[in-house]
């Protein structure tokens, strides 16, 4: 009976999130409820179910408030503007360096965690100079959204936050392990461009004098569009601190590497010194918090749901009754590998579920599966992760890839058609790296 509650819970609230009848946090905290009164639960355990819930996940909620707050600051503060603004320079005129330059321009852009900001900063910047060039505005988005994605495993990204929530470990604990794959997942996306950036070459060589012109007409409205956007208010950019803004933000990544320091200490030191350090009135300090406290606020909420959820479901025994039934009817000799089976569909599983859905409905049943068969729960955290994650902005649920595409002016079904197996293959060898250096 609880695997079969555990199971319709999970089950209503995965449907219920991908038909966006409902909001995250109300299913992650209603349905799980509900669960657990028909289970036979009364409001008092239910209520040590969530307190145990949120004490796994409440480190996790205070360093995503202060690392968005802060984040957020640094952008409005400039920091990133001269560095993306100088490789575009330089890769002006050249497909192949514009390919690289873009996955650069795109890893530097998402350091805040915020795939919105990135494709805000990126697409209008670019998407003029692919206009100049010839150059596919579809592969703008397939170079921006998939180095955007190797860098969205830092702590501070959505993903490896809920991870840490499920687990109920420090989600900066679980990126060191992954800065090496960063590396070595940038270099190989530099490489990719590079091919990419051939291909494209060759297409550009066999256009004919009509597409040409089509282009042409196309990149002239782009140039008027991108002069009305080099006006925009740039009162909040402090270019004379931009190298003390740098330095701040390389020793605030230095301490979350060490980790000496719990990740939302270093948030909230680093936070209090850039503050008045690039807006010394306390009303402007103020304003900088409450145009970033949304974000904040919303991404705090929904860790904090799931808490509550994975503590009805891992106090009241669904989650363990569940993974229990299941391994009952799967063949015995794909059950430890269950995880890998998984992560290596990652990106096809971001067309029917949402990162919510992943996380904190699939995740914690394969992580308790296989852990009964000797797989350490951060390993098989580690496959579902590397193989979904690249995958993020390819989903339809991703509110972030929609401003993409408004800001581009392109369609969703021609985007996956022309990114989902680049990514898809990208992302099955990231995994089959990091089971070579022994993540997985």
């Amino acid at each position: 009976m609880l695997s079969l509650i555990g199971f319709a819970t999970i089950l209503i609230i995965v449907l219920l999130l991908l038909s966006g009848r409902i909001t995250p946090i109300i299913g992650l905290v209603i349905i799980p409820i509900v669960g657990a009164l028909l289970a036979g639960f009364g409001f008092p355990e239910i209520g040590v179910f969530f307190g145990e819930g949120i004490d796994k996940v409440i480190n996790v909620v205070i360093m995503f408030i202060f690392a968005i707050l802060y984040f957020g600051v640094m952008q409005d503060a400039g920091l990133f503007d001269p560095i993306i603004n100088k490789m575009i320079a330089i890769s002006r005129g050249n497909v192949i360096a514009v390919a690289v330059g873009t996955v650069l321009i795109g890893a530097i852009a998402h350091l805040d965690g915020s795939g919105a900001s990135t494709f805000l900063i990126t697409i209008p910047a670019l998407l003029p100079l692919y206009k100049r060039l010839k150059m596919s505005p579809y592969l703008l988005l397939l170079l921006v959204g998939t180095s955007a994605s190797i860098i969205n495993m830092v702590p501070w990204g959505g993903p490896i936050g809920r991870v840490g929530a499920v687990l109920g470990v420090d989600p900066t604990e679980l990126w060191r392990p992954l800065i090496p794959l960063q590396i070595i997942a940038i270099i190989l996306l530099i490489g990719m461009a590079v091919i990419l950036g051939m291909r494209e070459n060759r297409r550009i060589a066999k256009l004919t004098e009509t597409d040409l012109a089509n282009i042409e007409a196309a990149a002239a409205i782009e140039l008027t569009d991108d002069s009305a956007i080099e006006k925009k208010d740039n009162s909040l950019a402090r270019p004379k601190l931009l190298w003390v803004n740098l330095l701040l933000t390389i020793g605030l990544i230095a301490m979350l590497v060490w980790g000496i320091i719990p990740a939302g200490f270093i948030f909230m030191i680093a936070l209090s010194i850039a503050l008045p350090l690039n807006y010394p009135n306390v009303n402007e300090q103020m304003e900088r918090i409450k145009a970033h406290a949304p974000n904040a606020l919303l991404m705090a909420s929904i860790i904090l749901a799931a808490g509550s959820f994975l503590g009805i479901l891992t106090g009241s025994g669904m989650l363990d009754s569940l993974a229990t039934d299941i391994v009952k009817f799967l063949p015995a000799m794909l059950v430890p590998y269950l995880h890998l089976i998984i992560g290596f569909l990652g990106v096809p599983f971001e067309l029917v579920l949402n990162t919510d859905a992943y996380y904190f409905a699939l995740l914690p049943v394969v992580e308790q599966i296989v852990t009964s068969y000797g797989v350490e729960a951060a390993s098989a955290a580690y496959a579902m992760t590397i193989g979904n994650i690249i995958g993020t902005f390819i989903s339809p649920f991703s509110p972030a890839l929609w401003l993409a595409l408004g800001l581009a002016g392109l369609e969703m079904g021609k985007h996956i058609r022309y990114s989902f197996f680049w990514m898809w293959g990208f992302s099955i060898i990231l995994i089959v790296i990091a089971m070579f250096i022994g993540i997985v």
